[in-house]
């Protein structure tokens, strides 16, 4: 290989590590205020004392609706309708939901989706999901998601911050890789969740897509509510993991004595 080649190689990895650089820094904040990153959440506490290898992004968006016709959109999110993301990545190229879908029961901790299990509920406000632990490109990996709305002027503010560590030889890769992923999904995501709310508000039914009552029909990966039932494909992901994270930790203690 002739020192030309070397050098032009060697310009284009430095090259695609600054745009990689820039990219997820601004993905980290995408739409958030300098106060609305510092601020500190619920699910904040979940990381203290844990690994020094950490990443904590905050992201945000208006919408012109109030919280009440926000939060049934943010209560159904990965429980059955969908990830309002970028569908062929996230959801197995199921169309997510454009609609409130009837089937889907209120949230209670203790759910058991593809990000963790329900840990914090505010009902109207706010939503908490933990993941304990995953080993993830040969580290141990943990992941906290907090979904915050509040009423801002006529419309609403909505918050989501997406934060985790990793503990062992790859954990600075495994939370470099979690934090380019996640930068490509997330802003889809919110501008999905805006789209919905103020073009839908709190609509029942979606005559271009209308419920068949199936439990796979706008999911793809398993979610199992509190009280067992199901949704989504039976063993995508590892929603059954979750659950049982769930009951160790206790947070469903009824479903501790019921499978015991």
């Amino acid at each position: 290989m002739n020192i030309l080649v070397i050098i032009m190689v060697a310009g284009f990895m430095v090259g695609l590590v600054l745009v990689l650089r820039v990219f997820t820094s601004w993905g980290r904040r995408w739409g958030a205020t300098p106060a609305e990153c510092a601020r500190r959440m619920i699910g904040d506490a979940y990381l203290d004392g844990g690994p020094a290898t950490r990443i904590s992004m905050t992201r945000a968006v208006s919408l012109n609706k109030p919280p009440q016709t926000v939060w049934p959109w943010l209560a159904q999110l990965g429980r059955g309708a969908g990830w309002y993301s970028i569908e062929r990545l996230d959801n197995g190229g199921k169309t997510s939901a454009r609609h409130i879908v009837s089937w889907i029961p209120a949230p209670q901790l203790g759910d058991a989706a593809a990000i963790g299990y329900l840990r914090y509920l505010e009902p109207g406000r706010e939503l908490v999901w933990w993941l304990g632990g995953e080993q993830w490109l040969g580290s141990r990996v943990r992941m906290v998601v907090n979904i915050l709305v509040m009423p801002r002027q006529e419309g609403s503010r909505l918050i989501i911050r997406i934060s985790g560590d990793a503990a062992g030889s790859t954990a600075r890769l495994a939370i470099g890789v979690f934090q380019l992923v996640d930068t490509i999904m997330a802003r889809r995501q919110l501008l999905g969740i805006k789209e919905r709310v103020e073009r839908y508000g709190a609509r029942p039914v979606d005559l271009d897509q209308p419920e068949t009552g199936r439990g796979d029909q706008y999911q793809l990966y398993e979610i199992i509510y509190a009280s067992g039932k199901r949704a989504g494909v039976a063993g995508k992901e590892k929603a059954a993991s979750w659950r049982r994270m769930a009951i160790e930790d206790k947070i469903l203690v009824q479903a501790m004595a019921e499978e015991r």
